[in-house]
């Protein structure tokens, strides 16, 4: 895949992930400060966090993919040759392909659910629709998946950092 036109998509899902983080400590601490000086907490704090979590993560797994900090463990490709190594890292990058693209197969349709009904997380005060979260989660699915064809179809065999 063209890293001129993914390197900006991944570097804004990070930049987003990273907004929204800051977002959600200011509300943490609104709501801790809120609760124990007012006696007030703030309303819809917890329905926010819940769905946010998701997001964020999947935001930021494009960046870790393409910067090669995924967990792996090196048991194995350390006493492999150069080729086993050339292998196991296209092995590696095809079965990561695979799964987000089932990740994102398989959260297409309760997006689509979640839409038509309008879905939302909470009672009360603040209910939160859910819809945007599964939207985010097929969206970044498709482009750690894009992320993995372009390590499995470059001509760079190097160990990714």
């Amino acid at each position: 895949m063209n890293r001129a036109i993914l390197g900006p998509a991944i570097l804004w899902c990070h930049k987003v992930s990273a907004f929204w983080v800051v977002l959600l400590a200011v509300m943490i601490f609104i709501d801790v400060c809120g609760r124990y000086l007012f006696n007030t907490p703030l309303l819809g704090t917890a329905e926010i966090i819940k769905n946010s979590v998701v997001a964020i993560a999947f935001l930021q797994l494009p960046l870790a993919i393409q910067r090669g900090g995924m967990l792996r463990t090196t048991l194995i490709l350390d006493r492999a040759t150069p080729r086993v190594r050339r292998y196991l890292h296209r092995f590696a990058n095809l079965l990561g392909l695979l799964f987000f693209l089932a990740i994102a197969y398989s959260s297409w349709q309760p997006f689509v659910d979640a839409w038509q009904i309008s879905e939302y997380e909470g009672e009360g005060a603040l209910r939160v629709p859910t819809y945007p979260v599964r939207f985010l989660l097929v969206l970044t699915s498709i482009l750690a998946a894009l992320v993995y064809f372009g390590l499995l179809s470059s001509d760079d065999d190097r160990t990714p950092n």
